[in-house]
Formats: C-alpha cells, sequence, structure tokens
C-alpha cells in the first residue's frame, strides 16, 4: 500500500507501463492510437496461456445511493474495464491509458521530463474491443488495482483469466488513482491520497467492499448494465487485488456472501478478518518475498481467523510490484530493480499460474495439485504453514 519512490522503483513504474488497454467509454475511442503511434516500436505483456480470445469493453457506473467520501459531494462513480472470452478475429486494437492518464502518472513519478507520453499511452493489447464473446456462463473474478495506480496495472493476469474462460471486471474507483479518465472529458485525480493520511487506509477498503458490492449489483441484477451480463454465472464470483486491492477483497468478502472466494497479492489487510471468519469461504494470500510469517503484523493477525481452506504463499526474490504487470515491461526495456531480483516474465507467469489455480480450484471444483505444496519447477514459491 505504501507509494515506492526509489529510483529504481519509480522508473520500473513508469518504463513499464505502455500496456494493453482503454480509457473510459467515448473517451476510449477518441484517444484511439494513430497510424504513426501504431507502427512506433511497443513493449508487450506476455501473451494470455488460455485458449480463447479476449474481449473488453468499458463500463461507467453511478451509485446514486451513495455520496463520494472522498470529493463529499456527488454520486460515487467507478470505471470498470470487463474482459471476457471471445471469438478469435473479431474486435479492434485498445490502449492501456488515455494520454492524460499517461501524462499524470509520469508527472506523479517525476517522470515527465524522461518518458514520453506516448510511449506510456499507446501499445498493443492482446484484448480487443468490440469483440464478439464465447456463448457460455462464465465465473466472474473482480479485481482491484493498488493505491494511486490504474486499474490497467492488473493487465497481464485479467487477460490471461479471460483466455481460460473468466469473466474479468477490473475497476478504478474514484479518486483513488493519480488519473483515470472518465466520461464527459473529466480525468479524476487522487484527492484519496491526502484525505487516507487522516482517515486511516480501512476507510479506502472499506469503501472498495462498498464499491464491489454495487459493481455486482449492476452485473448479476434484474437490470443488468453491461450488455453481455448474461455471461456471468452470478453463483461463481472471487474478488482479487493487488495492495490495497488485496486487503479490499477481505473487507468486501465480509460484506457480502455472494463473494465465495478471495486472492490478496501483497496487502497489507487494513480492514481485519472477523472474529467470526469469513464463513468458511477459501482465501489465497500470496505475497512478496518479505511477507512470510513476521514480515507483516496484519498477515500474521488474520490468519488464524481464515476458517475455510487457506494457503499463505510467497515468492523468493520479488517485491510489492511483482504481481502487477511492472516488472514484465520492465525487463523488456532493460530495467532491473534490485529490490525484486524475480524477471518480470517469471513474475507474470507465476501470479498467474497460483491465483488461476487458485479459482479454478473454487470456482470451478477442479484439482490443482500446485496448491498442494512445493513444485520442483517453481523453486522459487515459499508455502507457510504458521
Amino acid at each position: 500500500m505504501t507509494r515506492r519512490r526509489t529510483a529504481a522503483a519509480a522508473a520500473l513504474l513508469a518504463l513499464l507501463l505502455p500496456l494493453p488497454l482503454a480509457a473510459a467509454g467515448t473517451a476510449a475511442a477518441a484517444d484511439a492510437p494513430s497510424a504513426a503511434e501504431r507502427s512506433r516500436p511497443t513493449v508487450e505483456l506476455p501473451r494470455p496461456t488460455g485458449p480463447f480470445a479476449v474481449g473488453r469493453e468499458d463500463l461507467h457506473l453511478v451509485d446514486r445511493s451513495r455520496t463520494d467520501p472522498w470529493a463529499g459531494s456527488g454520486p460515487r462513480e467507478l470505471m470498470v474495464t470487463m474482459r471476457y472470452p471471445a471469438r478469435r478475429d473479431t474486435g479492434g486494437p485498445a490502449r492501456y491509458l488515455t494520454r492524460e492518464e499517461a501524462r499524470l502518472l509520469l508527472v506523479d513519478r517525476g517522470l515527465d521530463q524522461a518518458v514520453p507520453v506516448e510511449t506510456l499511452a499507446g501499445t498493443a493489447s492482446a484484448s480487443r474491443t468490440g469483440a464478439r464473446p464465447l456463448a457460455g456462463r462464465h465465473p466472474l473474478v473482480v479485481l482491484s488495482p493498488g493505491f494511486t495506480v490504474h486499474r490497467a496495472t492488473l493487465t497481464a493476469l485479467a487477460e490471461d483469466l479471460a483466455s481460460r474462460g473468466y469473466v474479468v471486471a477490473a475497476v478504478d474507483h474514484a479518486y483513488e488513482s493519480v488519473g483515470t479518465a472518465f466520461p464527459g472529458g473529466r480525468v479524476l485525480t487522487c484527492l484519496a491520497c491526502d484525505k487516507a493520511q487522516e482517515t486511516g487506509m480501512r476507510a479506502v477498503s472499506d469503501n472498495r467492499a462498498r464499491d464491489v458490492s454495487f459493481l455486482l449489483d449492476r452485473l448479476t441484477g434484474p437490470h443488468p448494465a453491461w450488455r453481455h451480463a448474461g455471461l456471468i454465472d452470478p453463483g461463481r464470483i472471487a474478488m482479487a487485488g493487488h495492495s490495497i486491492g488485496g486487503a479490499s477483497a477481505i473487507a468486501a468478502m465480509a460484506a457480502d456472501p455472494r463473494i465465495r472466494a478471495g486472492v490478496n497479492m501483497d496487502g497489507g489487510n487494513a480492514t481485519p478478518v472477523p472474529a467470526t471468519g469469513l464463513g468458511g469461504r477459501p482465501f489465497l494470500l500470496l505475497g512478496a518475498q518479505q511477507r512470510g510469517p513476521g514480515g507483516n503484523a496484519s498477515w500474521d493477525r488474520d490468519w488464524p481467523q481464515l476458517d475455510g481452506w487457506k494457503r499463505w504463499i510467497t515468492f523468493d526474490g520479488s517485491g510489492h510490484f511483482t504481481f502487477s504487470d511492472f516488472p514484465s515491461i520492465g525487463q523488456q526495456l532493460g530495467l532491473d530493480d534490485p529490490e525484486a531480483p524475480l524477471p518480470g516474465a517469471r513474475s507474470v507467469e507465476l501470479t498467474r499460474r497460483y491465483v488461476g489455480a487458485f479459482l479454478d480450484r473454487h470456482l470451478r471444483g477442479q484439482s490443482r495439485p500446485v496448491l498442494d505444496g512445493p513444485a520442483a519447477d517453481a523453486p522459487e514459491v515459499r508455502f507457510h504453514t504458521p
């Protein structure tokens, strides 16, 4: 949940973002990559491993029953990128960020004079806008990003899950990133960055839990906001996230029984697991090297309260951003983070492997022995049983 500003982390964060993802609604169409930008060499995430193409569509959702807690006025808003298994050779390319989203991220990291906005904003993508969905009913996974960063930072994981038959909803929570495009030409910045210093991070995770319940209402209710909502099996829903997004999975599960399983990728648990547990629902703690027993007080505190199937796994050589897209892009650009020497491609591979296995087991009932203990082909992976 901390904002890492070492030189290595800052360079890594900025340069590994030329990834595939569009911005919001009509803003995404208006900000489509030009012919010159499409011809520029790009950095790409590892290709999805599943058999299906990946479709994507952005949603703007407005919860008029809630006042935005950070703005203090107006309704609560979300931007959501839906990804889904799609038919091949349909749809068109998308962007990772709008130019303004990219500019704000570069300014925030002190790299606006070093990295061109176009380099950060534009890239090829495995996702295809307007792609025709694959028929069927699929499990839904909600993804919530780290504090201050855009939902695009979980693209590699989202695309892989969609390619393997999941519907994925990646959420930007209004005013909790340094810049997210909303319809009407608006770009909302991080009002929560200052206010959370007064309220504490629990206010962030509890608020995200309410966001997710609203999202589920709008995706699975009687009048869904998404035109392809029929793809979602409402009886098979999980939530995963990075940093405060992962911590928010606990708050969301405690508040909403529709979420059957949860994954926290290296987030300190600002909202504790209730003393009564999570109703026996499964949970995966997936952390950086230093996140083993004794490495984070909230994980030590909450582990005994997790009352269902559970695993506590860390990766050797990993850091806080290992579970996002950043290391993969940084590796392609020749950047190394000495604080997290696990190679970028391997970071993506392991994150996909263990999150995907967890979801396969608990949303699809499939056997996944990789979750049972150490494997010879994954010597970096540590299982903890405190």
